[in-house]
């Protein structure tokens, strides 16, 4: 079987669904297996209880990833996105970013706002390839080792979908 049909049948075999208190302590366990300075587990419930947008990649019944985006002001804001290692690289992350901007399009938002950090590439080239444009940089956005890395600010202005109004 090749790279891309094995990648493009994961893809479609992960579930997407609501994050649900349940879900954070695995959330957590994926947050902490992927950043040096994680969220903790209480964001992530704050997050739920406060009505952001709270998403969960499943995979063979377990946490393989999620998303949390917010909503205001007709922007969109994507707060936090994770896929697990061991399915980077495979689509995942792509279709969870396509649902979340499927999301701000159905809530009428105009644009969608995030950060990354620069030391990460792949994620760059994902948003990158969806259409996020950088504009703007957080000086010291992010804790890291030995001090504190800048976020570069990302936006993508939503029109109608594929021309439709």
């Amino acid at each position: 079987m090749s790279a891309q049909l094995q990648q493009d049948q994961l893809a479609t075999s992960v579930r997407l669904r609501p994050m649900s208190l349940a879900d954070v302590p695995a959330v957590g366990m994926v947050e902490r297996s992927s950043y040096p300075f994680p969220w903790s587990e209480g964001v992530f419930r704050d997050c739920i209880r406060v009505g952001y947008l709270c998403r969960v990649v499943e995979t063979a019944g377990e946490v393989a990833g999620y998303a949390i985006m917010s909503y205001g002001a007709g922007e969109a804001h994507v707060l936090n996105i994770c896929i697990r290692e061991d399915l980077r690289g495979m689509g995942v992350g792509r279709r969870l970013m396509e649902f979340l901007l499927a999301r701000a399009r159905e809530a009428q938002m105009q644009d969608v706002f995030l950060e990354v950090r620069p030391s990460n590439p792949n994620a760059i080239r994902l948003y990158e390839s969806l259409g996020f444009v950088r504009v703007g940089v957080r000086k010291g956005y992010y804790q890291a080792v030995g001090g504190r890395e800048d976020a570069w600010v990302y936006r993508l202005e939503l029109g109608p979908e594929d021309g439709k109004t």
